[in-house]
């Protein structure tokens, strides 16, 4: 799928999907960290897809949590992400009906997370103009 919004080019990729996002001084070249591989990625530098993934910070992750993937997810990926600067993490939780969405601050941290339950709409940062009706996702 791709996203054309205001000039904006992106483009969405579902697992199976390898994401390889740079681990300390990596620059995009030598990356070697996969991190195996996210719900949902969505991607707006494409010059970074390769053939089996996404050499790079994507712009924003989506994880779809269940309860074996839940310490993983809020700790282990969130701690990865945000190191690695990726500007949006979303973790779904389809038993609660519930979306935390984490954006990277200035002082390039998460911070506490905006929490949407089924009947909000979250609007998706680095596009605006772009919302998600959480009715029509938990259904």
């Amino acid at each position: 799928m791709t996203l054309i919004l205001k000039e904006v080019h992106c483009r969405v990729f579902a697992a199976p999907f390898d994401l390889c996002i740079p681990d300390n001084e990596e620059n995009d070249e030598k990356i070697s960290n996969i991190i195996s591989q996210p719900d949902i990625v969505v991607v707006c530098d494409q010059s970074k897809l390769r053939k089996t993934g996404y050499f790079g910070v994507p712009a924003l992750v989506i994880e779809i949590s269940s309860p074996s993937t839940a310490r993983n997810d809020k700790l282990l990926k969130f701690n990865k992400f945000e190191q690695a600067g990726v500007k949006e993490y979303w973790i779904v939780e389809p038993d609660y009906k519930l979306v935390s969405v984490f954006i990277l601050q200035e002082n390039k941290r998460y911070g506490r997370p905006e929490v949407y339950a089924e009947e909000h709409k979250i609007k998706v940062a680095m596009i605006p103009e772009f919302e998600i009706e959480l009715n029509s996702v938990f259904v």
